[in-house]
Order: structure tokens, then sequence, then C-alpha cells
């Protein structure tokens, strides 16, 4: 288990911006290592942990309080798949409101429509170009914001 975190400072320098704790479930080091640089260009407030198995994933999202406000989550990985961590996620009465975001590079549409019929958020096909890796990403960020986001009472 992986974890990076990256602190931005206001303008004003004294406060700082929300942090987003964001959880990646990818087995391949490369795919994490660019998945952190779009990170790092997008330039947020982040803390980025980081597990390499769909085991891992459920013990670290079963006992880690408070949870992530996002989870990308890797369809093909070892000793549990994203399809079987996302059914888990769903199905737990304390992780069932998580946003899950699955990453994969296959595109097959059968399989997409059984991930948002299990309760995805969304689907981003690993794409071969940074800048839109970065972009996918920074969109799933934003759209996770907005939601968490709740009118101040007047």
């Amino acid at each position: 288990m992986g974890q990076t975190e990256r602190l931005r400072a206001s303008e004003a320098g004294t406060l700082l911006a929300y942090v987003h704790h964001i959880l990646l479930a990818d087995d391949d080091a490369d795919d994490c290592q660019l998945f952190n640089e779009a990170l790092e260009e997008i330039n947020i407030a982040y803390k980025l942990t980081t597990v390499r198995n769909g085991e891992q994933l459920m013990t670290l999202l079963n006992h880690q309080t408070p949870l992530p406000d996002i989870l990308f989550l890797d369809l093909n990985m070892p000793r549990k798949n994203g399809f079987e961590c996302l059914s888990e996620i769903k199905k737990s009465e304390r992780l069932h409101k998580l946003p899950v975001i699955i990453i994969s590079t296959s595109f097959e549409q059968k399989i997409v429509d059984q991930l948002y019929q299990r309760g995805a958020q969304d689907y981003l096909r690993k794409p071969n170009e940074f800048s839109k890796l970065k972009s996918l990403v920074a969109h799933a960020i934003s759209m996770t914001a907005l939601s968490r986001f709740t009118q101040p009472a007047i």
C-alpha cells in the first residue's frame, strides 16, 4: 500500500484547500505513477492512497475512517477483481455511498452496462494519452466534489 499527500495552501496562505482523499486500486505500477502525475498536474490538494489488489482494497475500506472521497477501481486485479470489489462495496451498509469510478483498458459495452448496474458512478477507459487521463480524472473529482457541496443555511 502506498500513500502520497500533497497539500496546497490557499492564496491567503493561512488556510488549506479542501484535501481530496483519493483511493486508487490498481496492480500496475506504471498506471499508478501516471495517475499520480495526472493528479499533480490538476493542481488540487489531495491525499492519494494506492492498493495493488482487491483483498488489500476491501481490508482497507472495511477498517479506514474516514472513508475516501472517491475510489478509482481497476477491473483486472489479482486476488479479487474489480467486479467482486464493486459488488461488495455496493452491498455494504458502510460503503455503499462511496463513489466508485471504474478504470480499465477494455471497452466492451456489455461489461460497462453491468458495471453501471452494479453501482459504478462512471467508467473511464485507460487512455494512452496523458492529457486525456488528466482531463478524465479532473472531471471525476470535480463531479464528486459537487455532490459533496451543501447549501449553507440562511
